[in-house]
């Protein structure tokens, strides 16, 4: 791998021209052909943007944009369900208002018996987020799951302490990433195999416990240590799922599922396509090496 750094660092000077070309098929129309066409595959569909809403007008935009595509999939018959960023409704402005917008969403999701994820954000985030999913998880127990992330190293005591919100009948959903932002030592994990290492940890656990995980991963390493895990406690194939980014290493996608194992397709989408595909690569700047093979190779 060190051999393509060089190439790599080079390839940064072209990132913009890079971005637009990727970050296209996020538009939001382009995002319902995407869902038509993957009419019969497990999808996960979330609306991105530049940066968090800094007013409650703009938070109210991007309800109107989730209630719609909400009602889209439902009549398309999607068999999608939905994430959202507590910071695009102001989690930061006014915890009650973001509250409020967030569940508004997964009473419209909860009518089509449809389901809701809450995206873990940066460290200033996670309490506010794990309260809202507490309150939220109390109301619509199957309608509403979180994002843990394996590099915080709060994540295994987060894990133990929402056990009390887990039932045999109602078990508790997360969807496991090893997580992105920058955040300082004391933090997260900084150790590339370290941060995976946890991950595995903070999977160990779930399966053990017959919590739900979406394995959120594109790392080779992780999947083939999923494996194990599953055939290691003999867990059901209703009671775990793989999860990648559309247009992200589609043959290791492909192994996955012709290895038998359900996997679920994270379609983001919205106007601010581009600004949030800026965001993530300067949060990550090592993602533009998925970018170039998510031009490659589509799909």
């Amino acid at each position: 791998m060190s051999r393509f750094l060089p190439r790599l660092a080079g390839f940064r000077r072209f990132a913009p021209q890079l971005l637009l070309l990727y970050s296209r098929q996020f538009r939001f129309d382009n995002c319902t052909r995407t869902l038509a066409a993957a009419r019969n595959k497990y999808c996960t569909m979330t609306a991105k943007t530049a940066s968090p809403s800094r007013s409650v007008r703009r938070g109210m935009a991007y309800l109107e944009q989730y209630l719609e595509i909400i009602e889209i999939a439902n009549q398309q018959k999607i068999d999608g369900n939905f994430s959202i960023k507590p910071s695009m409704f102001g989690l930061l402005l006014d915890k009650e208002a973001c509250y409020q917008n967030m569940r508004t969403i997964v009473t419209k999701a909860a009518i089509y018996n449809n389901f809701v994820r809450i995206d873990m954000e940066d460290s200033q985030c996670v309490d506010h987020e794990i309260d809202i999913f507490r309150r939220l998880k109390a109301e619509f127990p199957k309608n509403v799951g979180l994002v843990v992330q394996a590099y915080m190293r709060r994540t295994m005591d987060d894990l133990k302490n929402l056990m009390v919100l887990h039932s045999k009948d109602i078990p508790l959903s997360y969807r496991l990433c090893k997580g992105i932002y920058i955040e300082p030592a004391n933090i997260a994990y900084k150790g590339y195999q370290e941060v995976r290492e946890h991950f595995l940890d903070d999977l160990d656990f779930m399966l053990q416990n017959k919590v739900y995980p979406g394995i959120a991963t594109h790392d080779k390493f992780l999947v083939e240590g999923s494996y194990k895990f599953i055939e290691q406690y003999n867990v059901p194939k209703n009671m775990y799922e793989f999860q990648m980014l559309y247009g992200v290493t589609p043959d290791l996608r492909k192994s996955i599922v012709e290895s038998g194992h359900t996997m679920r397709v994270y379609v983001p989408f919205g106007k601010h396509w581009f600004g949030y595909s800026t965001r993530r690569l300067k949060e990550n700047p090592n993602m533009i090496w998925h970018i170039l093979k998510a031009l490659v190779v589509r799909g």
